[in-house]
Parts: C-alpha cells; structure tokens; sequence
C-alpha cells in the first residue's frame, strides 16, 4: 500500500490543479504579489503554501468591495478566534459601560427639550 500524502482531502495534482483553476479568478496585481513572495506550484509544501495564500486572496474582504460595517464585522469575527471566552466576555461588558456613559453625556450636552406624546388609541 502506497501512503499518498493528501491536504485538505487532495492529493498533490488535485491541489496543484485548484491552484491553476483558482489563479484565473485573481487580479494581475494579486498574481504579482505571489510571485514576488516566492510562491510556486511545484513541490508539496509550496504547493500547500500557494493554496493557502490564493485562499487568502480570494477571501479577502477588499475583493468584495464590502462596507466599512461589514470589514468591522469581518475584522471582529477573526479577532474573536485568537481570544478567550473571558477576554471576549470582559471586552463586551467594558464597551457596554462605555457606550452608556457615552449616550449619558450627549444626553447631558444635548438635552431633548420636545415633548413627544405618541397616542396609541385606535378611534
């Protein structure tokens, strides 16, 4: 029996193959970058290496011409993988008390003087 190395359920043709598929879906300044940062498709821990990095790529939020809410949220989701549950859970109170004491002092600067009165009778 032959022990066939596999990445990501591929053998070493199959990624060599997705990263010629996946190479036509990147911008010429993008294939650029690969090949300055000596990325090539020839060997199997370059061929793993390029994968990673086209992945990368075609991933990136600056392809998806996304808005600055989404790359907050994007950013936010891949800072929570190299954090606790504590360290997340203590950030979250620390900005909760923050946000609060915020909405109190454009409050004090900025007092609502209208008095509104919303008539939910149905006549």
């Amino acid at each position: 029996m032959i022990n066939t190395k596999e990445f990501n359920g591929m053998g070493y043709r199959q990624v060599q193959r997705s990263n010629s598929d996946n190479k036509l879906k990147l911008k010429s300044e993008e294939i650029q970058l690969l090949k300055n940062s000596g990325c090539k498709n020839v060997g199997w821990e370059k061929v793993i290496q390029l994968y990673l990095k086209i992945q990368d790529l075609l991933s990136s939020p600056y392809r998806n011409n996304w808005s600055l809410s989404e790359l907050f949220t994007e950013a936010d989701r891949i800072g929570n993988k190299y954090q606790s549950v504590q360290e997340i859970s203590d950030f979250e109170m620390k900005f909760t008390v923050l946000s609060q004491e915020i909405d109190e002092e454009i409050d004090r600067i900025y007092p609502d003087k209208q008095i509104e009165i919303i008539d939910f009778s149905t006549r």
